[in-house]
């Protein structure tokens, strides 16, 4: 009976050890809700892991346009966001639904089309000469049409050449897919798109029949510094959604911003593309600078 006591009282003390150490039996569960353009390019497959490692903790991945990965966040089903549509994560702290929002990384954003280029937009120096000449020859253009920060991109470029497609232009086609699935529809369709620069990377041996028509081989190269392309983190605000994993989410936001993995993002890809897919912090023209919080060190 003493020897049962005593083994219990050992238990009970190594329980109360291991929880204090942040240790469960079972991880932590996270839900990242993320655009297309972070799963497609495989940087999620690169980074998460580790991130899983050091925290002791499984990251649900939902990737879906920006916009839908806003709405999940707006109803407090989703704990993180790593989005890239300024304007609108902007609003999601003015109302709210975050406290802060913090520059991660940037790329940019390319014309991709037939190498036939049907409407002769190579060489152009902007998106929104390119657009212009795609709806003036009617060439075929697939567009996410999925309120993804892409597709909000792609509206304002359209708007900036003052044009409105609707669904009742032949030439213009409203898929509602992610970024991946558009650049296959573009292949099989000849048709021009918007993409950005990440997932054209990592998806180019799919797509033989496509290239990058305006915007360069690389970021550097582009023309067109309207099309550079920043994405935002964002812990969903526990004020207005109290079942959100708050502390966890800022675990995963200043883990992300830390030294080492900022580097991590930089790096990626180049060994095999010859450049990033993507950049680390606030493009050059960040409309604000990131907020100021100091990473913090994460333990197992």
């Amino acid at each position: 009976m003493k020897k049962n006591v005593v083994l219990l009282t050992i238990l009970v003390l190594l329980a109360g050890l291991l929880a204090g150490c942040g240790a469960t039996a079972e991880p932590a569960r996270l839900i990242l809700a993320t655009t297309t353009s972070t799963a497609d390019s495989g940087l999620l497959d690169y980074l998460l892991p580790e991130f899983e490692k050091v925290c002791n903790c499984k990251v649900d991945v939902i990737a879906v346009g920006t916009g839908q990965a806003l709405e999940m966040g707006a109803k407090g089903d989703a704990d993180v966001l790593l989005v890239h549509s300024r304007k609108s994560e902007d609003k999601f702290v003015a109302d709210g639904d975050a406290k802060e929002r913090f520059d991660a990384m940037y790329n940019d954003f390319v014309v991709v089309g037939p190498k036939e280029d049907p409407a002769n937009i190579a060489g152009l120096k902007s998106g929104k000469d390119a657009f212009t000449a795609i709806a003036g020859a009617q060439a075929t253009f697939a567009s996410r049409g999925d309120k993804s920060g892409t597709n909000n991109k792609e509206l304002t470029v359209w708007s900036s050449a003052a044009i409105t497609p609707t669904a009742e232009m032949a030439w213009y086609k409203s898929l509602g897919q992610g970024m991946g699935d558009t650049l296959l529809f573009a292949q099989e369709s000849k048709a021009y798109t918007l993409s950005d620069r990440g997932t054209w990377l990592a998806m180019q041996d799919k797509l033989p029949d496509l290239t990058i028509v305006v915007g360069g081989e690389t970021l550097a190269g582009n023309p067109d510094q309207k099309l550079l392309n920043p994405y935002g983190v964002m812990a969903v605000n526990p004020d207005k959604h109290p079942g959100v994993k708050y502390d966890l989410a800022m675990q995963f936001a200043n883990w992300l911003l830390s030294p080492d993995v900022q580097e991590m993002i930089g790096g990626f890809g180049v060994d095999k593309y010859g450049q990033p897919l993507f950049y680390p912090g606030a493009p050059p023209s960040s409309p604000a600078p990131a907020a100021a919080t100091p990473a913090l060190k994460v333990s197992g």
